[in-house]
């Protein structure tokens, strides 16, 4: 995992050199992510006692993250690199059940006057199926992923608005999920 992690880090840093390295006025600005996923295989449910019933899809989440941007100096390219923590969780007075992975993402973008495009790459780490009370024996550790990203925002000054794909396969125990989904995002940089 650490060798998995290192090659995530790696790659961050080499996108943001490539970018720093086209010209040397480029503007390297600190980055904040949030958003909301969904989509992807059903990888919990949960039937409650009167008798309603809840589930996790793989890419289904919130997120939060922080990172860099940088632009380079004809401001139409930008690389966007972000570290994110991504939570769904299924809650019930008597135990919960949580879905969390740490996803490192890395994005190249093309920008226009008031939008941009982009496509990338994210390595989830530390993906687990955890619970806590009557759920308590719940504990999945699933394999670190390499997956794709492609993402559109709308921008107004600093801050980003837009929709991104998520394309990943999580495997645990011999077992595989699609993390194939939607979202809504926000950035915002300084």
């Amino acid at each position: 995992m650490i060798r998995d992690i290192k090659h995530g880090l790696i790659l961050v840093l080499v996108g943001s050199a490539a970018i720093a390295d086209v010209s040397q006025a480029a503007e390297v600005r600190p980055a904040l992510v949030a958003g909301f996923d969904t989509g992807g295989d059903k990888i919990v449910s949960v039937t409650f006692t009167n008798g309603e019933s809840d589930s996790i899809r793989a890419n289904e989440g919130f997120y939060l993250g922080a990172g860099v941007s940088v632009l380079n100096d004809d401001k139409n390219i930008e690389f966007l690199g972000t570290v994110n923590y991504k939570f769904q969780t299924i809650h019930a007075s008597n135990g919960d059940i949580d879905w969390t992975r740490v996803p490192l993402d890395a994005l190249l973008f093309y920008r226009m006057q008031s939008f941009r495009v982009g496509a990338g790459v994210t390595y989830v780490m530390s993906p687990k199926i955890s619970g806590s009370g009557v759920a308590g024996g719940v504990n999945v550790k699933v394999d670190d992923a390499l997956g794709f990203l492609v993402q559109a925002d709308y921008l107004i000054g600093k801050v980003a608005i837009g929709v991104r794909g998520t394309f990943v396969q999580y495997k645990a125990g011999g077992q595989t999920a699609s993390g194939n989904g939607v979202g809504i995002t926000f950035g915002f940089t300084f």
